[in-house]
């Protein structure tokens, strides 16, 4: 597996997704194919939006439906919801297996990891099906170590309190 070809976004500052969404955009514009999974954003934003008018060249998905923090679902939400980002997952791996793109952009995977609704196990699974030639990026708060031995490149971004250098 091609470790420079992963790249994660991670960090309590704002800009992950911007920051992944504009190498998408750059990707694209030189010609790859891109596929965008959101995991935990169900509100449709008015990026995303943007973006589905770039399709075919950027696809985008959403699995998350409720449109609220996880953490403050009630548990038949949280199973719902659990069963919505099951989907968004298996539909990575799917892609990664047929080489549906040139990038693949798992956006708040990170939350996935950390919130145990997806394995070790299934991460290895999920870079295993990856070919050489397909770029992977996570995006999401907390870096998990499981994804830190397969990732080639890692940016975290803070917040600036307002001082410079």
């Amino acid at each position: 597996m091609c470790k420079e070809k992963v790249t994660v976004y991670c960090g309590e500052g704002k800009g992950k997704t911007a920051a992944a969404l504009g190498y998408a955009i750059q990707a694209a514009s030189h010609g790859d194919s891109v596929i965008i999974v959101q995991f935990f954003k169900g509100k449709e934003s008015e990026e995303m939006e943007f973006l589905r008018r770039l399709e075919p060249e950027i696809k985008v998905f959403s699995f998350s439906r409720l449109g609220r923090d996880f953490s403050e679902l009630s548990k038949e939400e949280q199973q719902e919801e659990g069963m919505n980002i099951r989907n968004g997952f298996n539909f990575a791996k799917k892609v990664l297996v047929t080489g549906e793109c040139s990038l693949l952009v798992l956006d708040d995977f990170l939350g996935l990891l950390n919130s145990q609704l997806v394995s070790e196990e299934e991460l290895e699974i999920l870079m295993n099906a990856k070919s050489e030639d397909t770029e992977l990026m996570f995006t999401g708060r907390v870096m998990n170590d499981a994804l830190r031995k397969y990732t080639g490149k890692i940016y975290e971004i803070h917040e600036n309190s307002g001082e410079c250098c």
